[in-house]
């Protein structure tokens, strides 16, 4: 239909006006006749993951208009190692029922967290790790969520004080497998990661996960930064940057890969060893610190010493940018009620990954 409609445009020729006409007929046409070949308009990218874990133990409620996903913390491996205990079971179906305002909102269980043990024994026979993906359906089912996210953060690792085994790496991927086979490919499957990407096997995961949530924080405490992007002298660990790499070495693509940002810092002489970025702001007696190398702030105390490392919207604008830049999949926070009542933070994420 496109190129036989240019035709009858010949018709209203006159002068210089039948030739703005015609242009605008023609460019018109090609754009119907591209429609028409591709079979529909060329669709928008989507936008990028924000991804707010929400606990069990607040109460504030996160807006939606901010997040695109909701991570709610937590459920854990029963004490017969083959299903699930959730904590707070009405908190978490309040989060779903925003669902029914904001129909592209995602809420996902998160199963884990520190010192959330009995993967290790769960995840070693097949028998335990089948009844525990049934449970992971049952779950998503029961409470209308759109997937599951495993938080168990330190496979062969007791450094938590829970059980591990050597083979808990093996037993991971077996683990994530009959998850993903259970719940299904139309639902989500993701997991939170060390910033060092050790402990998993990322490249036999890859196929397996949707993204990966990467804890780039808690890697130092005063004098040094929790969650520098580059290195500096304040270093102790290693920096977000190098924490992005070291999972993109150990086989995960970037477009699956979600930066971690703290909603909370870390503080000594008379700051709280974990404080919400709210009470930080509130602080006083304190030197606003810059350490332009790493890009992010610290608080100095009156001896000039370092005492608090945590992060403001600038530099979650410049974590922002830099995650667009390296085409990671987006942000992700803890946790949604760490932020100011009028959410700073939140916001800063979202217009960032967003640009």
């Amino acid at each position: 239909m496109g190129w036989s409609a240019c035709r009858r445009t010949e018709t209203v020729w006159n002068g210089g006006y039948g030739m703005i006409i015609l242009t605008r007929l023609l460019v018109a046409c090609m754009l119907l006749a591209s429609t028409v070949c591709t079979g529909q308009p060329k669709k928008k990218q989507p936008r990028a993951v924000v991804v707010a874990y929400v606990t069990s133990w607040t109460s504030v409620m996160p807006d939606p208009a901010y997040v695109t996903h909701i991570n709610y913390a937590f459920g854990h491996v029963n004490g017969t190692f083959n299903g699930i205990r959730i904590d707070n079971e009405s908190r978490l179906r309040s989060l779903t029922e925003l669902k029914k305002k904001y129909h592209s909102l995602k809420v996902m269980l998160s199963i884990g967290g520190w010192g959330s043990g009995r993967f290790s024994e769960m995840a070693a026979t097949e028998e335990n790790r089948k009844k525990f993906a049934g449970d992971c359906l049952r779950v998503v089912k029961e409470f209308k969520l759109d997937g599951i996210d495993i938080d168990w953060e330190y496979p062969t690792s007791n450094a938590a004080k829970i059980s591990s085994s050597p083979d808990d790496a093996k037993n991971y991927t077996i683990m994530m497998q009959d998850i993903r086979d259970k719940i299904g490919k139309a639902k989500l499957l993701t997991l939170a990661s060390v910033a060092d990407a050790k402990y998993i096997d990322f490249k036999a995961i890859d196929p397996i996960v949707d993204f990966v949530n990467i804890m780039t924080y808690d890697m130092g405490n005063p004098p040094y930064h929790h969650a520098g992007l580059y290195r500096s002298k304040y270093t102790s660990g290693i920096s977000v940057d190098e924490a992005v790499t070291a999972h993109v070495n150990a086989g995960m693509p970037l477009n699956k890969l979600v930066l971690g940002i703290p909603f909370y810092g870390h503080g000594r002489d008379g700051i709280g060893g974990f404080i919400d970025y709210r009470e930080i702001i509130n602080l006083s007696g304190y030197n606003k610190k810059w350490d332009e190398e790493a890009k992010v702030p610290y608080l100095e105390n009156n001896k000039g010493e370092f005492v608090c490392t945590y992060e403001t919207p600038a530099s979650i604008a410049i974590k922002c940018e830099y995650l667009l830049k390296r085409g990671m999949l987006g942000a992700m926070y803890w946790e949604y009620a760490g932020d100011t009542d009028d959410g700073i933070l939140r916001k800063a994420v979202f217009s960032g990954v967003n640009k």
